[in-house]
């Protein structure tokens, strides 16, 4: 067997094989073996006739097709591995001669994975940077909490701004109801901005029982193209108009949120809550741009197979989160305001990257010799266990082999993380050594499940 390699570019190459008599040889009497298994040969058993009555009982041209295949996929294995070449997947087998029992040759285009070459791990740029917690950010958590505490009580009144009106509308153009406009019994609270311009304030000044048309037009930059601009007519009826009642910001509303003495006392617990949320949203930035980083600094390139194969996991991700809202993927991208091109387009490069940042975190993980020990992989195939134990699916998945592995490689990825951190000296400030910023307090805990709990989900509209 003779090989030759051209490298088309730094993800593709191609690779030329010549095969002579002896190979071809081989790879018939593999191929002989192969047709046996399926001939029925009288006086034997199928599969057990020997070679010469095989050769006898199969038609020559059949057994000159089989031999070519087996001689295809048998040698080219080999001929990658001679010229040391990873392959990734082969796109394209074109043989190019092929005399039966004399000789063949063909060539193999395949996506191989690329030389990667690091650049300098140890002097990245890219700085922890940790947000304080302003005072409107502690005021927004703290009214998140008056409206947890607040009650609704109805009210025999014009509906005002503030107040909660429970309304039936069916919104119509040029007297045709258009597909999600319509709603009854839908809970909005005035000056919200859940709906379009204009709409909440048409309720304003309505009693319950009233019912009445209110002329809107949609904004031009309106996600879904048939309404933009247009104007509609919601045909409006307010059942139920609601006074929101709003606690004060007293130590009466501190106590009911945990083991607090006073407002002051549950401010700064706040504050000590969102300085760890910043700190695990900072940190969680700070690997991914060291990554980035060290990206720039490398060089490597991403087989395309790679790119496809991330890309449709984006999709994929995508298309549950549009099924979640009852939507096609096409219709979910064009209701956020763009086209399905300019979002493929724009994922393709988030792809992209993600799959040379992963090239880039192996190369480094082998380089340095970072592994994920089993007594480690069974620790966190026992954590998931424990939080999937309601799911059957789950709990089969996690006892594939393939699955393992997976684990095994998210824990190497993790581990070589930590240490790309370590040696740009992250260690000092991702860890450090105050308590209160590196802990989660007890009252911080009490506060956040408190307001969690209260906190209503807030409805959304299209409108």
């Amino acid at each position: 067997m003779k090989t030759t390699t051209k490298k088309l570019s730094d993800t593709r190459v191609e690779v030329k094989v010549t095969l002579d008599a002896a190979d071809l040889s081989t790879a018939r009497t593999q191929a002989l073996t192969r047709l046996a298994a399926n001939l029925k040969v009288q006086g034997f058993r199928q599969g057990k006739a020997p070679i010469e009555l095989v050769e006898k009982n199969v038609p020559e041209n059949e057994i000159n097709s089989e031999t070519l295949d087996v001689a295809i996929h048998t040698t080219l294995p080999a001929a990658f591995e001679k010229d040391k070449i990873m392959p990734i997947a082969i796109e394209h087998v074109n043989v190019s001669k092929y005399v039966p029992n004399q000789s063949a040759e063909f060539t193999a285009t395949a996506e191989v994975l690329p030389d990667v070459k690091l650049g300098d791990f140890k002097k990245l740029k890219t700085k922890l940077k940790v947000a304080e917690p302003t005072k409107a950010d502690v005021q927004e958590i703290v009214d998140n909490i008056v409206n947890a505490y607040s009650e609704k009580v109805a009210v025999k009144r014009a509906a005002k701004m503030g107040d909660e009106v429970i309304i039936d509308f069916t919104g119509k153009r040029d007297g045709k109801a258009f597909p999600g406009g319509s709603a009854k019994d839908y809970h909005l609270t005035l000056g919200s901005k859940q709906f379009i311009p204009g709409f909440e304030e048409g309720i304003v000044g309505h009693e319950p029982g009233d019912k009445f048309d209110l002329e809107v037009t949609f904004p031009k930059e309106y996600p879904e193209k048939s309404l933009a601009g247009q104007p509609a007519v919601f045909e409006t009826l307010v059942k139920q108009v609601n006074e929101i009642q709003k606690p004060k910001e007293d130590d009466a509303l501190a106590e009911k949120c945990g083991n607090f003495k006073n407002m002051d006392e549950l401010r700064a617990d706040i504050k000590k809550n969102l300085t760890t949320q910043n700190r695990h949203r900072a940190i969680e930035e700070y690997r991914e741009a060291l990554v980035a980083e060290l990206v720039k600094a490398s060089k490597v390139a991403a087989p395309d197979i790679l790119i496809s194969d991330q890309l449709r996991f984006i999709k994929d991700d995508m298309r549950r989160n549009a099924a979640s809202r009852g939507m096609q993927l096409e219709d979910y991208i064009e209701r956020s305001g763009q086209k399905m091109e300019e979002w493929e387009k724009e994922a393709r490069k988030v792809a992209e990257e993600r799959v040379k940042a992963s090239l880039v975190l192996q190369i480094l993980a082998r380089e340095q010799k970072i592994e994920a020990a089993e007594n480690e992989v069974d620790a966190k195939v026992a954590e998931l266990r424990d939080l999937y134990q309601k799911s059957k699916e789950a709990l089969a998945n996690l006892k594939k082999p393939e699955v393992r592995q997976d684990i095994k490689n998210r824990l190497i990825i993790d581990k070589t993380l930590d240490f790309l951190v370590a040696a740009n000296g992250g260690d000092a400030i991702m860890n450090p050594t105050d308590d209160a910023a590196a802990e989660k307090p007890a009252k911080a805990k009490a506060s956040a499940k408190s307001t969690e709990k209260k906190t209503p989900a807030k409805k959304t509209t299209k409108k």
